[in-house]
């Protein structure tokens, strides 16, 4: 089994302050990731995963829960020691991303609540968490993040770029922004713009969060639970399907004496009350806004024009059954750059099928990359 260690490094400070593309500046940025396999002396096998919405940088294998770790990222507190990473299924020897061949890199986005800068950081202007008053971020600014660990790391050319969701649409933006550090992107169930559909879902998650008296504005001392599980159980509604619904809950009942009276019912509950237990309310905040404002032809003259300057070969993943991100949207991406194929997955699991049909992604995934 892989074994990794989740590793912070601070990558800018008061003399090398990052700045936003809103013009903001961070006077103290720190990422946290992990890496999987060893970098070849080239310094050009390596491949960069990023992650969706609540993920973090452990993708794989079992990370080391120090006490250094867990007083750095205190949300890692619900994590067992035994547990597995989200892409366990695709990551090590003989999987699509082989850590035999590649040199793999999981980095936990700009914003996020674990371990890299945002909303739960302290604020080294006032010694207190930054909570609502972190700055405004973009997809563009996480990806820039990104990149400066890419170099820290000594990678001189990544053979991908690879994510879903929110992962998907940074992995867009790196061909879009830094196409010649790359060989390839493999954006799966991503839009080249977040629609009106996929915003008015984070809109109505927003809405539970801020709805809960807990919230106070964002300078809140204990999370708003209700509201934040609220706003989870609205996204896995997004995130699943009809038919993933009906076939595991149906019309079953739960035991007697209980507030939630049918299974699926209570499936949503416990899926809010996971989400309290390991993230953050303004990182939601912070994060979900970033995904709206997602347009890669923002400044760009649209998106055909901003797509047109990928010069990686593209594999453009959709799942048949996404209703968040349907595959339109993915088909789009795949005719509109030089070089695109489109490829889908087949399942009733919805939008989140890309974490959970690991044969049908190791095989798109796996014989793509044998032709980089």
């Amino acid at each position: 089994m892989l074994k990794s260690k989740t590793e912070i490094a601070q990558l800018f400070d008061e003399k090398n302050p990052f700045t936003l593309k809103n013009g903001q500046t961070l006077k103290s940025v720190n990422v946290a990731y992990e890496t999987y396999g060893k970098l070849n002396s080239n310094g050009d096998n390596a491949i960069l995963i990023c992650h969706a919405l609540t993920g973090d940088a452990h993708a794989a294998g079992q990370t080391e829960l120090s006490p250094d770790v867990l007083k750095a990222i205190p949300f890692y507190k619900v994590k067992k020691p035994d547990q597995r990473g989200w892409w366990d299924g695709l990551i090590g020897p003989g999987k699509a991303l082989d850590t035999n061949r590649y040199f793999v890199v999981c980095a936990n986005i700009l914003g996020s609540c674990y371990g890299t800068t945002g909303p739960a950081s302290v604020n080294p202007k006032t010694g207190r968490l930054y909570g609502p008053e972190f700055p405004a971020i973009t997809v563009r600014d996480m990806v820039h993040l990104q990149k400066k660990l890419v170099g820290y790391l000594g990678i001189k050319q990544l053979v991908t770029v690879i994510g879903g969701s929110l992962g998907g649409m940074m992995t867009l933006e790196w061909g879009i922004r830094y196409p010649e550090l790359m060989q390839s992107i493999i954006p799966i169930a991503a839009p080249a713009a977040h629609s009106a559909w996929a915003i008015g879902f984070n809109h109505l998650a927003r809405q539970a969060v801020t709805n809960d008296p807990q919230w106070q504005n964002g300078y809140y001392t204990h999370q708003p639970k209700r509201g934040l599980a609220l706003a989870r159980q609205i996204a896995m509604i997004s995130y699943r399907t009809h038919q993933s619904f009906q076939n595991r809950f149906g019309r079953r009942l739960q035991e007697a004496d209980r507030d939630d009276f049918f299974q699926v019912e209570s499936y949503l509950t416990y899926q809010g009350n996971k989400l309290v237990a390991r993230f953050d309310a303004n990182s939601m905040m912070t994060l979900t806004r970033a995904m709206d404002t997602h347009d890669v032809g923002l400044g760009r003259g649209g998106i055909e024009s901003a797509l047109s300057g990928v010069k990686a070969k593209t594999l453009s993943i959709g799942i048949d059954s996404d209703v968040l991100y349907p595959v339109i949207e993915q088909k789009e991406i795949a005719r509109l750059v030089p070089d695109g194929i489109y490829r889908e997955i087949h399942s009733i699991n919805g939008h989140d099928a890309f974490l959970i049909e690991y044969d049908q992604l190791n095989t798109l995934v796996g014989e793509f990359l044998k032709g980089i």
